[in-house]
């Protein structure tokens, strides 16, 4: 259900996903990154995720997963903190 008020329609919801996509990316970025990767957890699953399915599925991926820490983040009302 959340996917459809994150990813609604009309202009927020495409400016909404666009800035998802992006930030995925620069996760991925930093997590690929050959001299210094980054070894938090996210980085790693998302590094081993991109090994396995391939660039733009694990883009895909971050987002989604993205998408429903935002979702918690709103619907609890509380500041995010990073899952150990």
């Amino acid at each position: 259900m959340f996917f459809a008020v994150i990813f609604g329609g009309g202009c927020s919801g495409s400016y909404l996903r666009s800035l998802l996509v992006m930030g995925a990316r620069a996760v991925l970025a930093a997590a690929m990154n050959k001299r210094n990767p980054r070894q938090d957890p996210m980085s790693r699953w998302a590094r081993s995720l991109a090994e396995r399915r391939g660039y733009w599925r694990a883009v895909v991926a971050i987002v989604a997963k993205n998408a429903r820490l935002c979702w918690a983040v709103l619907q609890r009302g509380e500041s995010f903190k990073m899952p150990a």
